[in-house]
């Protein structure tokens, strides 16, 4: 239905058709008033209208979903039109438009917005103008979401690979006060018992088997010798014999061993004296465990730094494969049931580089590829050098990217993920980190059952 005349004088009104001559006034007349209720949805995420609206009464909201989470992105007042983004690059919408309170909004479908734009230079100076400014902050703003996906990737990863040398750390350093106390009481114990030829030759058997190492058996093996020293113990009245056998077991003892050290022990002092010595064991292998947890710790600490290049300087030369397994370790908790290919080419020489730049992009190309293979194939990482050129490859045996939409991969705002899920903006993001920041340039090739991405670095720039 055509509009009104005064419905035509009340859209000429709006500022961005306020410079229109009155000959000039057909680019506009094709349009229609409509009228929404509050809760209409004009537009959802991934969906392409086709419509150019302009908002005369009323009020809309815009939000996007990054990862599940509603953002409002900004709200429309009255004057105010949305759509022409859409529909200048032939992209579905990357948000969803709400009216929250009644609106009236003068609305032109595809055919006529770009009629009003061939002919109406003034409305499509102001179009490109406003385009380009909202472009420019919603990638800002795009942008800064991928890098707190980063740092939440980062931050996840680190939380869960810390948990586990944490909680092993504080289990054996609660289990060490309680050992303490027990040897301490089995001490106390044997005070009243063992001479001096005593207690030298049960140090000298403490030392011995405090300097074996623990010994690799199967399960069958381990579970019998357990059994025999389990034995032994209760015969020599060791209560909960079963409990420690595991003990001598892990310290590479048997039962001859154990009956030696007996025949050189008065036979008051045998239950006290093994049950020392198994405390003394135990308690260098809490020690053991107390450090590795802890040194651990101490290694994912380190990866962060690495990762982050925390108090170093933002340009500096660099070895590509110390980001690489800085941001593997960081990944791990994605990688556990993948099968991970290092075909590492040590020899290719450090280059200049913006390190925590880097490892942005390798945790996207990465992190691209466990989706691809769903946490569960295959992902391979190498290096190697060409034509003064550090080539890092990132390969996935995944289902592959369609042939329809390769030609689409550096596109802003495309995305193969579900809806909520993807930026569209990691592999632009990551394109411009290498090109532009770094003088490179991003390659890929995809087909059922590999996808390759490979990134060329300069080893020298300017």
């Amino acid at each position: 239905m055509s509009m009104t005349p005064a419905e035509l004088q009340e859209v000429r009104s709006n500022p961005l058709f306020a410079a229109l001559e009155d000959d000039k006034l057909g680019c506009i007349e094709a349009g229609e008033i409509i009228k929404e209720s509050a809760g209409t949805v004009l537009a959802n995420d991934g969906e392409q209208t086709g419509f150019f609206h302009v908002l005369l009464e009323g009020e809309v909201r815009i939000t996007r979903t990054y990862d599940r989470q509603s953002i409002l992105m900004t709200v429309v007042k009255p004057g105010g039109y949305m759509g022409e983004i859409m529909l200048l690059l032939g992209i579905p919408w990357v948000s969803s438009v709400r009216v929250s309170k009644p609106a009236r909004l003068f609305r032109l479908n595809e055919d006529n917005f770009w009629r009003m734009m061939t002919t109406c230079q003034c409305v499509a100076r102001e179009i490109f103008r406003s385009a380009s400014n909202r472009m420019r902050n919603l990638e800002g703003y795009t942008q800064q979401r991928e890098k707190l996906v980063s740092l939440g990737t980062m931050a996840a990863g680190l939380a869960h690979e810390l948990n586990n040398p944490a909680a092993a750390a504080r289990r054996a350093a609660a289990h060490m006060q309680e050992t303490s106390d027990k040897i301490q009481n089995y001490l106390c114990e044997l005070a009243d018992v063992l001479e001096m030829d005593h207690w030298h030759n049960l140090l000298v058997a403490a030392q011995d088997a405090a300097e074996r190492k623990s010994p690799e058996l199967d399960h069958l093996t381990r579970s019998d010798r357990a059994d025999s020293i389990a034995n032994c113990l209760d015969s020599h009245g060791v209560p909960n014999a079963w409990d420690l056998a595991p003990t001598f077991v892990n310290a590479d003892l048997d039962v001859d061993w154990l009956e030696k050290v007996i025949e050189k022990l008065p036979p008051a002092s045998h239950a006290d004296a093994l049950q020392w010595l198994e405390a003394r064991l135990n308690l260098k292998a809490l020690t053991t465990q107390i450090e590795q947890s802890t040194g651990r710790i101490a290694e994912l600490v380190k990866a962060v730094k690495s990762y982050s290049y925390m108090d170093q300087s933002p340009m500096q030369e660099i070895d590509v494969h110390e980001g690489l397994e800085s941001t593997l370790l960081i990944l791990g908790h994605k990688l556990k049931n993948v099968t991970l290919v290092r075909a590492f080419d040590r020899s290719i020489p450090r280059i200049p580089a913006y390190g925590s730049e880097l490892n942005q992009v390798w945790t996207n190309l990465i992190d691209n590829a466990i989706d691809a293979v769903k946490g569960t194939g295959q992902i391979c990482v190498g290096t190697s050098f060409e034509h003064d050129q550090v080539v890092v490859e990132i390969v996935d045996n995944g289902p592959g990217i369609p042939a329809e939409v390769q030609s689409r991969m550096f596109e802003p705002f495309f995305t193969t993920k579900s809806v909520g899920t993807g930026t569209g903006l990691g592999l632009i993001i990551s394109n411009r980190i290498v090109g532009d920041r770094h003088g490179g340039e991003i390659e890929f090739e995809s087909k059922p059952g590999e996808t390759r991405f490979r990134v060329r670095l300069p080893v020298n720039q300017n």
